[in-house]
């Protein structure tokens, strides 16, 4: 059954997991605009989202909690609880929308109580014995007969009887990001749209491509097209990028660990291409225009590739045989190494071709 836009006055949507997320979850955030006009809208999000959340407008306020706070002592976990709860309940939300899924925010959105509580029927994980599913109104785990992720967190408005409008993240930087990603380039002499930007991080040790192999690729690379590489990432990846610098032997600029989240999406907005590991990175790349090319390992780019974008995904043939045992985990896709296997000649060769097919788009973004 259509809902009434005028149902809802205050919607919380839980988002409490990664930046990537957060790109994918902007989708279910645009949506809402256009279903509920005039509602507020707040995310629950980790605290280092936050500002990018309200900086792009994708939610109108923020809840933050500090995640480090959730895996501490049983003293610090209550205390974050207890505090990121005591502020939701200040908005007396009447729709709660908890795609995260897991056992801390369902048990969020039940101590807020909203009257409409939209949660996944079945959840992502079994519930456990002592653990309840607060939702009264179920989502499908793939909604709309989509197979990519971002469905998972569209899933909602189909139990809710809203109309999909959206279904690819758009976000763009803001002006003064520009003038600062453009300032930033020139300094290093790196022209707009004459680079490409390359993350070799990730979460996990497993999911990263190894950086003899980045270094090897864009040795090639460079020396084919005559693009300058711009590296980034988080402060906790400049070890990595140094390891790259010194394999490559070249003059790349390192901006690893240097720009905020608002600062990297202007970036990544001016670059020509963007080569990285399956990560948030990569999703924000895609969500400002940027062509993609994805590595994948045991993670499937039919569910997590690149949306809205001219892309090609590498990725091993599956299933396959480990080659680090003694670091991949069994239990969850996504700590296993499988992206160790990808070969330097065809990310080489995917992003020749991908510079070919986008060879006509090359104006500078101002």
């Amino acid at each position: 059954m259509q809902i009434s836009p005028m149902r809802f006055s205050t919607i919380l949507v839980i988002q409490t997991k990664f930046i990537g997320d957060i790109v994918l979850a902007s989708v279910l955030a645009e949506n809402l605009r256009l279903a509920f006009p005039g509602s507020k809208l707040v995310f629950l999000c980790e605290a280092r989202t936050g500002d990018f959340v309200l900086a792009h407008r994708i939610a109108s306020d923020v809840v933050t909690f500090k995640r480090a706070s959730t895996r501490g002592t049983v003293l610090e976990r209550a205390k974050e609880l207890y505090t990121v709860v005591r502020e939701l309940r200040r908005f007396r939300f009447d729709l709660t929308i908890d795609i995260t899924d897991s056992k801390t925010s369902r048990f969020i959105a039940g101590l807020i109580n909203a009257k409409t509580r939209v949660g996944y029927n079945p959840p992502e994980r079994p519930l456990r014995l002592f653990e309840r599913q607060p939702a009264n109104l179920f989502a499908r785990p793939y909604g709309f007969g989509g197979k990519h992720f971002v469905y998972r967190y569209l899933s909602p408005l189909e139990a809710l009887g809203v109309k999909l409008n959206v279904t690819v993240p758009n976000i763009q930087p803001l002006p003064a990001e520009t003038e600062y990603a453009l300032t930033l380039l020139q300094k290093h002499d790196v022209q707009p749209r004459a680079f490409i930007a390359v993350h070799a991080g990730a979460s996990f040790e497993g999911r990263r491509w190894q950086p003899e192999r980045f270094a090897a690729a864009i040795r090639d690379i460079v020396g084919e097209t005559g693009l300058n590489v711009v590296l980034v990432g988080g402060p906790e990846e400049g070890p990595l990028a140094e390891q790259i610098i010194a394999l490559t032997g070249l003059p790349l600029v390192n901006l690893v660990g240097q720009l905020s989240l608002e600062s990297l999406l202007a970036v990544l907005k001016q670059a020509r291409l963007f080569l990285g590991n399956e990560s948030g990175p990569m999703h924000m790349a895609a969500a400002a225009g940027t062509p993609v090319v994805g590595l994948y390992g045991y993670t499937s780019p039919i569910r997590w590739g690149p949306l809205g974008v001219r892309s090609i995904a590498l990725q091993p043939s599956m299933p396959c045989v480990c080659i680090a045992p003694d670091k991949c985990s069994t239990i969850s896709s996504s700590k296993v190494c499988c992206v160790w296997r990808v070969e330097v000649p065809p990310v080489v060769e995917a992003v020749r071709q991908l510079l070919s097919d986008t060879e006509q788009n090359l104006e500078p973004i101002v």
